[in-house]
């Protein structure tokens, strides 16, 4: 079932800032933790270190009404520089790859896009744009049709 989040990119404080929005919403992160030490290391890539491998690539956690609110770390060593405005995506989970093509051409055109729709290590079809508005979205089919 298709599916719609939000998506924060922190500097390397998204572990604390979950755990604060888990104090006032609660429940629990949807599995768990996940952090960069589990990215497969990639050819021509130089070694990640010991301090970015502990940072979060990964949490979710539901807060109302069936919405749920994602984050990763985007520390300035993996070539980020977090500011106001490039810290919140919206991530469409659409049912099928055409659909997620076709949500990514539209929203693409006039933009920019930052990653082309691709498989990923985790399973999915993903890719990521900034509308002509400068609204940024992230794509992350799950389905393999």
């Amino acid at each position: 079932m298709a599916k719609v989040s939000t998506y924060l990119n922190f500097p390397t404080q998204t572990e604390e800032a979950f755990n604060f929005y888990k104090s006032i919403f609660g429940g629990e992160f949807v599995g768990g933790i996940h952090r960069f030490s589990e990215v497969p290391s990639q050819p021509g890539q130089p070694a990640m270190s010991e301090d970015d491998k502990n940072l979060v690539m990964h949490i979710a956690l539901p807060i109302l009404g069936g919405h749920m609110l994602m984050g990763t770390d985007a520390p300035e060593s993996m070539g980020f520089k977090v500011q106001p405005g490039n810290n919140v995506y919206i991530n469409l989970e659409p049912d099928t790859r055409p659909e997620t093509k076709k949500l990514f051409d539209g929203l693409s055109a006039g933009g920019k896009i930052e990653m082309e729709l691709q498989e990923m290590f985790w399973g999915a079809y993903y890719g990521s744009c900034t509308d002509k508005f400068g609204i940024q979205w992230m794509f992350n089919c799950e389905s393999k049709v």
